[in-house]
């Protein structure tokens, strides 16, 4: 079963360090390491995706204008414009929504993104924490929520246990009164985007963050968006400064939605999926050692548990490689690492440094 902990503002110290993220693991002597640790798309932004940005720097003169940006991402979606909020990241989303939401009790489904729990705890919230188990491979039970929670924040497919929760197990989260928070920042990683609540309107008090940066490579660029209730994006738009997302922002997120960059993104996510398959598949041949992949893995990273796994962490980096570790994520330990999906090539190097470390068979 799954247990719900309370955790008190302000943040404890003595617990994970919510403000960790994968860059910090390839920050300073990051160019000479084959970065595994953070999860955006290594091929990425393309050279026609790239070339539109550039095109839009002729218009940093004017101030920036999202609505034709915003209108794509409605008719992506199938959604009228008064459900969109574009935001600088899905970062800035959850900020805006522990801002701007009068809420009593907040709850966050772990292990899952850092970001929401510590933008509550920095507005002041006291965050309850619904921690899932290993036992139960990660998966969502909507019964261990308390029913009082009236802002639950859930991700899907997850990060970093790489689950992917059935639509309707996320959709049965959603109560009156009650805000449900689903981030799809790595959904169209999924092939056909399969389990997406996004585009639903018939789930109560639903938000959807989307990000761009992730399958597009766009981190520095910051772009993602909101889809809720025109209510719900109302009050956030109010807590957002002017003009909160650049120009070359604008263009790119009109771009990442055209049917060009679906059908590419879609593409991609067979891939990854493909590249990943291969990934585990040379993962298994350590379970002999201890090492056990979390699966079924849906996104583009996977979750491996393995003894000594900070100490195998340290090795790889000397060997050029640059891992995820776990035990800042709630709900996970030291022995914990998450490993960004590459291409076969990549994959197979890593596997090699593994087993230098790591004896196959153990």
């Amino acid at each position: 079963m799954t247990t719900t902990e309370d955790t008190p503002t302000p943040m404890r110290t003595d617990g994970p360090d919510l403000r960790h993220h994968g860059d910090a693991e390839v920050r300073d002597d990051g160019s000479a390491l084959t970065d595994l640790a953070v999860n955006v798309r290594s091929d990425t932004p393309p050279a026609w995706l790239r070339e539109v940005i550039a095109g839009s720097l002729d218009g940093l003169a004017a101030y920036p204008d999202g609505r034709a940006a915003r209108a794509a991402v409605a008719a992506r979606h199938g959604l009228p414009v008064e459900r969109v909020l574009l935001t600088a990241g899905a970062a800035e989303a959850f900020v805006l929504l522990a801002r701007a939401l009068k809420v009593r009790r907040p709850v966050v489904v772990h292990p899952q993104f850092t970001e929401p729990e510590a933008a509550l705890r920095d507005a002041g919230h006291s965050v309850g924490r619904v921690l899932l188990r290993e036992e139960d491979g990660f998966r969502l039970d909507p019964a261990a929520v308390p029913e009082d929670a009236d802002l639950v924040v859930v991700g899907n497919p997850t990060n970093p246990t790489s689950v992917l929760h059935p639509a309707d197990t996320v959709a049965a989260l959603a109560r009156a009164g009650r805000t449900l928070v689903v981030d799809e920042a790595f959904m169209d990683a999924v092939p056909g985007e399969r389990e997406a609540l996004a585009g639903r309107t018939d789930v109560p008090g639903l938000v959807v963050l989307r990000s761009l940066t992730k399958t597009w490579g766009l981190a520095g660029l910051r772009i993602g968006y909101v889809l809720a209730a025109p209510e719900t994006v109302a009050e956030l738009e109010q807590a957002q400064p002017l003009w909160p997302v650049s120009t070359p922002a604008l263009v790119a997120a009109e771009a990442c939605v055209s049917p060009r960059a679906l059908a590419e993104a879609a593409h991609a996510a067979y891939r990854i999926a493909a590249d990943r398959a291969h990934l585990v598949a040379g993962l298994g041949e350590f379970a002999g050692a201890g090492l056990r992949v979390v699966s079924p893995a849906e996104g583009p990273f996977v979750l491996v548990r393995l003894p000594g796994a900070a100490a195998v962490r340290h090795r790889l980096r000397e060997l050029g490689f640059a891992v995820r570790r776990g035990d800042t994520f709630p709900g996970l330990g030291e022995e914990w690492l998450r490993i960004a999906v590459r291409d076969r090539g990549t994959a197979d190097r890593l596997l090699e440094a593994l087993g230098r470390v790591v004896p196959a068979g153990g």
